[in-house]
């Protein structure tokens, strides 16, 4: 009996061992799928307002606000405070060129921007250095901390977004465990747990340290050594995240799955001892033993599954968890597209709108002159280029209710004339060589969308040449698809440019967004075509392929 009993402790002991190495290697693989998912989350949220800053610099009110700074800018504050409200942005600003703001979305209330020097910001400085900046601070009106996003103006202004926190580290909180951003100089930012804020999780010389306390106008005291061993035993998972020298830590208690694990084991073991003392009672013949035995199995077996119960529900629960980031991170993602598109507005209507402003100025010279019938043509100009506007636009809108957007037969003739319709008055001395399309060539798209990418082709050509060249337009066709080129005998593509054409923001002009040709290929690809770039021994060739329909 004494051999049963020891060997039943034995591989009770043995099952405890097992389960806890098990529990730990679940708890570590649970751990870094949470921090994978959070600091996706954590990059969507800035990449939502991310491209905000960047679409705004270039806006005619802001660029006219810093040229102008002694003006009256209440129209532009309350732009800025609907476009706050709208985006969910805690405040934007704009700072002049002498440092102090102009400008705020938070205009109305008692702590106001406007009029407060940001000179002695870092993001102030680096931005009109190097065109955008970041840097995260403490605020210096709200004592709230966050992430400050800047871009330049033209006049040498800076647009200025502010990010906070506090929403995403509450769902972290919600969410359990244990969540922190350590910054480059090792300094907890952003965290789930307020107290470790500010935390230093490895020593910073005194130099480095009061560096960051100035720079992100910390009181002198607010970095504090943060050791997480000694607030409990962990399992850890860091991984970086999109924002320069940022990275994710998740911790997760190891002492609550222990325990489950050694419940678990202990019931094991306990129910191996009643067994194998039932066994041998029942070798005794005590009959009445056995039914108090077996009794005892049967609320043993009746606690162990209660408890198999509560931790299938602790594990539905942490999968709901993990479904709900799940479905936030799509959520934010969504919205950092619908950011970027905001900014593919910007750049898309700039054409147009410079088309209409010389119809206009054109248009008022035909007047003084009294030709009336050829300022009537400029007028029916600018009103097919305030609807191609409005197509544009609307298509924006579609994308916000994320509503269908169909695709028709459209002929090759109509966005082509669309396009040399928008550029008149920018080709200049330029030579533009275009074919008769024949009027039955039908393709599979839109006008206006094919006309966009044709307006970025013409219009980066006419920007490479600087006013004399050439541009040619060819067009050959087949029974399934019809390929547009558009060449010019410019000074071609630099090497090193070349490979990245088709990334976002890559671009040689000072000014450019670096997002044409991106917006370009996305509308062929939803139309089923492509657009790619063909070698040529001088100047640069792009090709649209588009899938022909039968007239």
């Amino acid at each position: 009996m004494a051999v049963t009993l020891l060997a039943a402790v034995l591989a009770g002991w043995a099952a405890a061992r097992i389960s806890g190495e098990r529990a730990l290697d679940a708890l570590q693989l649970r751990t870094g799928t949470d921090a994978t998912l959070r600091a996706a989350l954590l990059d969507s949220e800035i990449a939502r307002y991310r491209l905000l800053p960047l679409a705004l610099a270039d806006d005619r009110d802001i660029v006219e606000a810093v040229a102008a700074p002694g003006a009256d800018h209440t129209a532009l504050d309350r732009r800025l405070e609907l476009l706050a409200r709208a985006t969910g942005a805690p405040v934007i600003y704009v700072v002049g060129r002498s440092g102090r703001a102009i400008a705020s979305s938070n205009h109305a209330e008692a702590d106001s921007f406007v009029g407060r020097d940001y000179a002695f910001r870092s993001y102030y400085t680096d931005a009109l250095a190097g065109g955008q900046a970041h840097q995260f601070a403490l605020g210096t009106s709200s004592k709230q901390p966050g992430l400050y996003l800047a871009h330049r103006t033209p006049g040498d202004g800076v647009v200025v977004i502010k990010l906070e926190f506090n929403r995403i580290e509450a769902e972290w909180r919600a969410a359990g465990g244990i969540t922190l951003i350590r910054g480059p100089e090792g300094v907890v930012l952003v965290t789930s747990r307020p107290d470790w804020r500010y935390g230093a999780t490895e020593p910073l010389e005194p130099a480095r340290a009061r560096r960051f306390i100035e720079g992100a106008s910390l009181p002198g005291d607010a970095l504090h050594p943060l050791d997480p061993a000694r607030a409990g035993a962990f399992v850890q998972a860091s991984v970086a995240t999109a924002q320069p020298g940022w990275r994710l830590t998740e911790l997760a208690e190891t002492a609550p799955v222990l325990r489950a694990a050694r419940r678990g084991s202990a019931t094991a073991a306990a129910l191996a001892v009643i067994a194998a003392s039932s066994l041998l009672w029942m070798w005794r013949g005590r009959r009445v033993r056995q039914r108090r035995d077996r009794a005892a199995l049967e609320r043993a077996v009746a606690a162990r599954t209660v408890e198999l119960r509560h931790e299938m529900a602790e594990r539905v629960a942490s999968e709901t968890r993990a479904a709900e980031l799940r479905e936030r991170l799509r959520q934010a993602n969504r919205l950092a597209a619908l950011g970027q598109i905001t900014a593919a507005l910007a750049h898309e209507t700039a054409q147009p709108v410079g088309a209409i402003r010389s119809y206009c100025r054109s248009g008022e010279l035909l007047l003084d002159r009294g030709d009336t019938q050829a300022a009537r043509g400029n007028f029916s100009a600018i009103g097919g280029l305030a609807e191609r506007i409005g197509t544009i636009t609307a298509e924006l809108r579609g994308f916000a209710r994320r509503g269908p957007d169909p695709l028709r037969a459209v002929r090759v003739a109509d966005f082509i004339g669309g396009a040399r319709l928008i550029l008149r008055e920018r080709l200049g001395g330029i030579a533009l060589s275009v074919p008769d399309p024949l009027p039955e060539l039908m393709v599979h798209g839109s006008v206006v969308r094919f006309e966009q990418v044709l307006v970025n082709l013409l219009g980066n050509a006419i920007e490479a040449l600087d006013g004399a060249g050439r541009i040619e337009i060819e067009i050959a066709a087949d029974a399934s698809a019809v390929r547009l080129s558009v060449s010019d005998d410019g000074p071609g593509i630099a090497p090193e440019l070349a490979a990245q054409l088709f990334l976002p923001f890559a671009t040689s002009r000072p000014s450019g967004l670096g997002l044409g040709l991106v917006i370009a290929q996305d509308i062929m690809a939803e139309c089923g075509g492509t657009l790619r770039q063909l070698d040529r021994a001088r100047g640069a060739c792009f090709e649209m392929t588009m899938r022909r329909v039968a007239a």
